[in-house]
């Protein structure tokens, strides 16, 4: 199916990926759903190892060869779970992009940052070389690459990694893809460029929708309008940032928030949350946070509380307000 600009960025539903394991497949992404539209900014919230860049990957077409992935995933239209290799190719780079945590890794080694910009919008656009040039130029000066003309013949590791990570934001925009993934793309830059890339992707898109991987609260608050928090492959808590922040009500949610460095001296301590999440397969019947969880009740480690439209929060006994 053809991309329409009628359809929704992303529509996520029931998305699973699971690995064989010793006893049968073990599931690290568990039913998750969820919906972006066009211009949207989202982001999905959590510690490592909770399912996100499975999740992120999953939506690409590229999760591992051993690894089962059903439910749907339609970007613009086009299910990512279903198409054929040569429906993803043309989707990947063309309709969705991704920005991965190391531009240095990510990007090619031995081929200039122009070469491989270029190479994108030729092949997704069938434009001329001229053409793609200059649209290449126009992206990277638009997320703030200084001197375009000049990076364009340079070769990734002789950018900052700032740079870097603006030329791999370039990469992801210059064919005007319908979605954006944007894997913890601060991770290894200090703060102030950290803060100059995230107001790239705050105001720089063009129009795509966001779908912002990470496990830092104050980055999803700096970027995103909605947040989704995940624990164990699966969203414990949604709703619009202000209100998730001031207003969290799933334990787990309290704990991500109490876990971030404060500038005040009177709350200043960290709180890490104590335990470990459960390695997959191994949750129980229950509420797979309830070992972790101080509010935890009987009921919480017997039934599995489920997210709806009407019970924003996977929680049997959630907590209102912010944690002290």
């Amino acid at each position: 199916m053809i991309p329409t600009h009628q359809a929704p960025a992303l529509q996520m539903e029931d998305l699973r990926v699971a690995f064989p394991g010793p006893t049968g497949p073990s599931e690290v992404v568990r039913g998750v759903s969820l919906e972006i539209a066009r211009g949207e900014r989202v982001a999905v919230v959590g510690e490592s190892g909770s399912g996100k860049t499975m999740m992120g990957l999953s939506m690409l077409g590229l999760a591992p060869e051993q690894a089962r992935v059903s439910g749907r995933v339609l970007v613009g239209g086009t299910d990512m779970v279903t198409s054929s290799p040569s429906t993803l190719r043309r989707m990947r780079g063309g309709a969705i992009s991704m920005v991965f945590q190391d531009a240095l890794s990510a990007l090619n080694p031995v081929r200039t940052i122009g070469s491989q910009l270029t190479e994108s919008v030729l092949r997704h656009n069938g434009t001329t070389r001229r053409a793609a040039r200059e649209r290449v130029l126009d992206v990277l000066g638009a997320v703030g690459v200084p001197a375009p003309s000049e990076r364009f013949g340079a070769y990734p590791h002789q950018l900052s990694g700032g740079l870097r990570q603006r030329a791999m934001i370039a990469l992801a925009l210059v064919n005007s893809p319908l979605l954006v993934i944007a894997d913890e793309p601060t991770t290894a830059l200090d703060a102030t460029i950290q803060a100059q890339v995230l107001d790239v992707l705050r105001s720089g898109l063009s129009g795509a929708a966001l779908l912002l991987i990470t496990h830092d609260l104050a980055v999803a608050a700096r970027v995103c309008d909605r947040v989704n928090v995940v624990y164990a492959g699966r969203i414990v808590e949604h709703g619009p940032v202000e209100k998730l922040l001031h207003r969290p009500r799933h334990p787990y949610t309290h704990g991500l928030i109490g876990a971030v460095p404060r500038f005040d001296p009177a709350r200043a301590d960290l709180r890490p949350i104590p335990g470990a999440p459960p390695a997959p397969g191994e949750g129980g019947d229950g509420c797979w946070f309830a070992p972790r969880c101080e509010f935890a009740q009987e009921d919480c480690r017997t039934r599995d509380p489920v997210l709806s439209e009407q019970t924003p929060v996977a929680c049997w006994h959630p907590q209102e307000g912010v944690p002290a």
